[in-house]
């Protein structure tokens, strides 16, 4: 493992992580096309580069969102890999973690464990250099589009309703998703009506967008968008599962709506397999692989001639969307969107459909409320 880069020369930093789990419930029954939940568990994960002759220590951030465990594979795997490593060495240490994670797996738990590990040695760095971390990794935009997203198969039609007039009338978002593919995609009419409901709401003040979650079958899919044409929808996410990619190249092939999907993707090697099957490549920081991948990764998809998208915890994504030339818009979610402003000092707002990057202060800008977050930590 430490063959991969030079250590630490007397002196100079080493890296300690530490990480802890944070069980938030939601603010209502929350479900999609395969799925319901009444939690949201954040793993927080803090990059120490400790001065080998002594002095303060800067601290650097990053998180994620998925089960407990992934805060013990931090700890337990990923910190040894690193700890005689220079925290100014992302890349070296990027590579001695995925070293680590051969056996254990690098999909699920430990994709996550390295996306939020990754995120926190890249805020690391830019506070050890006193840089914005947008600043470090340079700049192709300095306010980041969004869409606000939730719009839960769970909602009535009056929850839905005022979601979506909040998020358009109130803060002026003009792009905004709802779950569909209700139950697997057995409940048809109702995904259709609540379609309906939402294009009602939103007049043509903003664009609509659906995520089926994999829900629907082939040509299902194809049919819901046929019997929508009326509603003008724009995006339609993961119609059918992810991993069905020729079902994904189908499904894009014969509706109007720009066909979405990648949120799950834990590697390069998965975006490569996918771009010829989308019109828009999905990217999520805190699962791919962390700030290191998230970059290579969207250079594969323009290099496909495609746009990305950034996937849910949209403040662990603002500095690097905001790098990458080939950024279509970042997923505005409502629960993390909720989350990140109770947990993290410097939380910011998307009002009139843009979010700002943080281009003043050391990293990302944020600092982690523990005293707010204790009564939520299960780890």
């Amino acid at each position: 493992m430490r063959g991969l880069a030079a250590t630490a020369r007397a002196g100079e930093a080493v890296i300690r992580f530490e990480a802890r789990a944070y069980r938030v419930p939601t603010d209502a029954a929350e479900a999609d096309g395969t799925l319901a939940w009444s939690s949201t568990t954040l793993v927080l994960v803090r990059a120490h580069g400790e001065p080998t002759g002594g002095g303060t220590p800067p601290v650097g951030i990053g998180w994620t969102y998925g089960p407990a465990a992934t805060a013990t594979v931090v700890t337990d795997l990923l910190a040894p890999a690193v700890a005689d490593l220079d925290p100014d060495d992302v890349p070296a240490a990027w590579r001695a973690m995925c070293a680590r994670l051969r056996n254990a797996g690098r999909p699920g738990i430990g994709g996550l464990a390295l996306s939020a590990a990754d995120c926190a040695l890249w805020d690391l760095k830019a506070r050890r250099l006193g840089v914005p971390l947008a600043r470090l990794l340079g700049t192709a935009r300095r306010q980041v589009p969004v869409y606000a997203s939730g719009g839960f198969t769970s909602y009535d039609r009056e929850q839905q309703h005022r979601q979506l007039a909040g998020w358009v009338r109130e803060q002026g978002i003009p792009r905004v998703k709802i779950k569909i593919g209700e139950s697997r995609g057995t409940a048809e009419a109702r995904d259709l009506a609540r379609m309906a409901a939402a294009r009602s709401t939103i007049g043509d003040e903003a664009e609509l967008f659906v995520d089926a979650n994999g829900g629907y079958r082939r040509k299902q899919a194809i049919r819901i968008m046929r019997a929508a044409e009326a509603l003008d929808v724009r995006w339609f996410e993961e119609p059918v599962s992810s991993d069905d990619l020729e079902g994904l190249g189908i499904v894009r092939d014969r509706v109007d709506a720009d066909v979405a999907a990648g949120e799950y993707g834990y590697d390069l090697a998965y975006v490569h397999r996918m771009v010829p099957y989308v019109d828009c490549q999905q990217l999520d920081v805190t699962r791919c692989g962390g700030i290191s991948e998230f970059l290579r990764a969207a250079a594969v998809a323009e290099a496909a001639g495609l746009d990305v998208s950034a996937h849910c915890a949209p403040h662990q994504h603002l500095a690097v969307a905001a790098a990458v030339p080939n950024l279509r818009h970042l997923e505005w979610f409502h629960d993390h969107v909720r989350i990140e402003a109770m947990f993290f000092a410097g939380a910011v707002t998307a009002d009139g459909g843009s979010a700002p990057v943080n281009l003043t202060e050391p990293g990302t800008g944020l600092s982690f409320r523990d005293a707010d977050a204790e009564r939520f930590r299960v780890r």
